[in-house]
């Protein structure tokens, strides 16, 4: 727990010079989240983050939205290879060809789900466990998409809450 300036106790971002995290603590993780661009963000930039912190990625969160064509999965799905392959010389994103490919591909997947469940929404909402909704979206090609991923997956988009109870967002 972080004691943060303006007397808050969070779980993470009340640190100076890290208000960016704070805000994204306070505004966004853990509180449910039912938009499919939003919900296909988080998904790609938690795949992003597997192995590295995800400060790294809010901090180049603006560089990922640019690129991924603010996280349109048509746009995102249509990519050429020599699009992507271009995205390897872009500071402004982690610059891992697997996690780049790995756009486009759970791009294709996702809307395969949005058509087959009317919503990506309606899909993602109906999972409570990390290691089902993994293997699922596995199953259906996704990549990037480990259970540990999903989990920090679920935190982030709402469907698991873990504030404790020190957190002024427990309650949220």
């Amino acid at each position: 727990m972080i004691l943060g300036k303006d007397g808050k106790m969070r779980c993470f971002g009340g640190q100076p010079g890290k208000e960016f995290y704070a805000d994204y603590h306070d505004n966004e993780w853990g509180i449910p989240l039912h938009d499919d661009r939003r919900l296909f963000e988080m998904l790609i930039l938690e795949g992003a983050q597997a192995g590295l912190s995800w400060e790294t990625i809010l901090k180049r969160r603006d560089g990922y939205r640019e690129v991924f064509y603010n996280f349109d999965p048509i746009k995102v799905s249509s990519m050429s290879d020599r699009e992507l392959e271009s995205l390897r010389k872009n500071d402004k994103i982690i610059r891992n060809r697997l996690k780049i490919y790995a756009a486009r591909q759970n791009a294709m997947v996702f809307l395969k789900i949005q058509e087959e469940f009317g919503s990506f929404d309606r899909y993602v909402w109906k999972f409570s466990q990390s290691n089902a909704l993994s293997k699922d979206l596995k199953k259906r090609g996704m990549t990037f998409v480990g259970p540990t991923i999903i989990y920090a997956y679920m935190q982030a988009i709402g469907i698991v809450n873990d504030h404790p109870p020190e957190c002024w967002c427990h309650k949220k």
